[in-house]
Formats: structure tokens, sequence, C-alpha cells
């Protein structure tokens, strides 16, 4: 089980007692300064291609290209998450990060040169979130894992919120070469966060990581219905409504920003309340309403509705991606210790990459239909799976319960 590093052996209860651990800190600075320099490399990388191209489907899988191979690290080396030198395997694979962050800013790079970029970085930041994950279920408690969970994707939220709008202003004065000039010191400065605060440790992997390794544990997860119900419910419905977002430039080029900082605000808001507020029995209580609420206030792009009704759509959709929140927390507690940084990895790569998907999937439809209507019918889409998948949810926490009380 997770260990306590904190001073106090009584569990954190508030975001203030988690920021008493030195180990969750680096971790989490480290993460808040990943997420600042993807927020503002995607949209500079997102409007670099529709000033060049005016396709939406380029432009949608540029901000969300690098989720595509996401999947290929959770089908190859994810079991590296779980090896014995988890901090030298996160050290590593951020700096592997910042040099193809790097390569973003160089002048004249051709657009098949920045998507095979894209490529590359997804690979390995699916294999540093699994083994940050990993880490994070080391450093906090078992019972606090959806706090800390539920603080970072606070973070996440605000820090999006604040990149997206500093990133339309930058924009105005700075190339989109000199953006990623930017994104390139925010990683440095989350990679060297991360090297002096947190300390080597054992996460008790019981097989030497790799592709055998990796594969055994994937077949493993896959073939129980509760993880697998799961997993669908945290990759395709987030998944299809990212496609929705990816539309905005498209969709309204002037106001992309305001959409995008909108949907962050929301996430941040609803990650606040459920995970600071809820109890985990209200948490699953009203998973499946935050997981319509995801979905259902684009239907209202259908009309094209005015700038400020679509912005609070969008704010309040944001606040159903707290659904994650105890989809995760129930994930985790299906999941044996040895084997949590790739569970938690694949289920990040997973979802993910159903992002690029849901991107591609949006683009694809806008490239036939106007913007508006491919974020109605992605919506609608979104809605029927939550909906349709809804018993095999329940019957997965049934199995969590019965084992808990065997």
């Amino acid at each position: 089980m997770p260990s306590d590093t904190s001073a106090s052996n009584t569990p954190p209860t508030t975001y203030r007692d988690l920021l008493g651990n030195r180990e969750f800190v680096g971790l989490y600075a480290g993460f808040t300064l990943t997420v600042a320099a993807s927020t503002l490399s995607g949209f500079a990388l997102g409007t670099l291609v529709n000033q060049q191209t005016k396709s939406p489907f380029l432009t949608a899988v540029s901000m969300y290209g690098a989720t595509f191979a996401t999947v290929l690290g959770a089908l190859t080396l994810m079991s590296v998450a779980d090896g014995g030198r988890p901090r030298r395997t996160l050290v590593a694979l951020q700096c592997i990060s910042l040099v193809g962050v790097a390569a973003q800013a160089v002048p004249g790079l051709p657009l098949a040169a920045r998507f095979g970029l894209l490529l590359v970085l997804g690979l390995f930041q699916s294999l540093g979130t699994g083994a940050r994950m990993g880490l994070l279920a080391e450093v906090v408690p078992t019972s606090t894992y959806a706090l800390a969970r539920s603080l970072m994707n606070i973070t996440s939220g605000g820090t999006a919120i604040l990149g997206y709008g500093i990133g339309a202003v930058l924009l105005r004065y700075l190339s989109p070469q000199e953006v990623f000039a930017v994104a390139t010191a925010l990683t440095g400065s989350g990679l060297i966060i991360v090297a002096v605060t947190i300390r080597e440790r054992s996460i008790r992997l019981t097989h030497r990581p790799g592709l055998r390794q990796t594969w055994t544990t994937n077949i493993e997860l896959f073939s129980h219905s509760g993880p697998r119900a799961l997993l669908l419910n945290l990759w395709v419905p987030n998944g299809l409504i990212v496609g929705c977002e990816a539309l905005f430039i498209s969709y309204a080029p002037h106001h992309a920003g305001v959409f995008l900082a909108a949907g962050s605000a929301g996430m941040l808001l609803g990650d606040l309340a459920v995970g600071r507020l809820f109890t985990a029995e209200q948490r699953r209580r009203y998973a499946f309403v935050l997981r319509l609420l995801l979905a259902a206030p684009y239907m209202l792009f259908a009309v094209h509705p005015p700038v400020l009704v679509a912005t609070a759509a969008v704010f309040i959709s944001g606040a159903g991606f707290a659904a994650t929140l105890p989809l995760q927390e129930q994930l985790l507690e299906l999941t044996p210790d040895p084997v949590r940084g790739q569970v938690q990895g694949v289920e990040s790569a997973g979802r993910m990459t159903w992002q690029g998907i849901g991107a591609a999937i949006a683009g694809g439809i806008a490239q036939h239909f106007t913007s508006g209507t491919a974020i109605t019918l992605v919506a609608a889409v979104s809605i029927a799976i939550t909906v349709f998948s809804r018993p095999f949810v329940v019957r997965a926490r049934a199995v969590r319960v019965q084992a808990a009380n065997a």
C-alpha cells in the first residue's frame, strides 16, 4: 500500500496538508509546469497549423496529436513506470520531452516534422505520466489519493486557463516559434524541480520491466469486466468532448481562447467541489450525472448560440470532467500495488489517446459539415455511450464491494 511520507502519521485531509509533503510538492510543481508548457505549445501549434492550412481537421489533430502516440507507450513499455528506479525514469523521460518541445521552436520546421515530433513526445509523455502517477500512489496514502488527484486536476484547469489566456496574448506579439521557446523554459524548470525534490524509491515490481511484462499486466487488466467498464468511461466520453474543444479554433477563431479558458475554469470548479467537498460515496453516486453534464451543454451548438451562451455552456460542461475522479478512485482500488504505476499510466494513456481520436473524429466531421454541427453530433455520441455503459459501471462497483467484504 502507498506509504505516508509526511511528518505526521495522520493522513492529510486538506490540500494544505498535502502541500506539507515535500515529495508531493515536487510532483505537483513539476506537473503544473508541464501542463503550462503543453498548453502553450498546443495552442501555438494549433494556431500555426490553422494559419498555414486553414484545415479544421489538421488544426484539431495538431492540438491533440501527441495523444495518438500515448497508446504506443501503454502497449509497449509502460511497465517501466513500476521499475526499481522510478525517479530516474521520470527525470530521463522529462529530459526527452524538453528536447522535443525545444525542437518545435526551430523556425521553418516543416509541418510533417512537427507532427512527427508530436508522436515522439506523446510516446514518452505517456511513460512519464505512468511513472509520475506510480510515484504519487507511493507518496500519499490511498485514502487521500483522490484528494491528491483532485488538487492536480484543479491546478491543471487553472494552469490551462492562464495558459490559454497568456498564449492568446503572447501570440499577438510573438511568433508561434517564440511561444514554443517559452514552453521549453517551463519544461526545463519542471525537470529541475522534480530532480531536486523527489527521492528514489521502489514500487515493488516483481518482474523485470519491458515489453513482455507490459503485455502480461495489460492482458490481466483487460481480462476483468470491472476495469474494462471503468476504462471505457474514463476514455471515450471524455475524448469525444475534447474533440468538441478541438474545433473551437475552427468554430470561432477570435473567441477560441475564451472558450478554452471557460472549459478549463469549469474543470477547476468541478474538481474542487467533487474532490474536496464530496465524500467517496457521494463521488460515486454523482459520477453518472457528471458524465452526462460533460456532454449535454454542447447540444446548444446546434443552433450556433451567442458567444456568451456558448461560453457558459462550455464552462458548465467543463465541470463534468470531475467524473474522472470517482472512476479513477475505483480503478485504483481494483489494482494490485506492484502494478499501480502501469495501470494508472494505461488509464492516462488511453484517455489521452481518445482525446486525439475524438479530435480526429470531430475534425473529420467538420470537413463535411459545419463545426457547430460536428460539435453537436460528437456530444450526442458521448451521451449515448455514457447511458448505455452505465450498467457495466454499476456492476464494477458491485464487484469491488464484494471483494472488500470477502
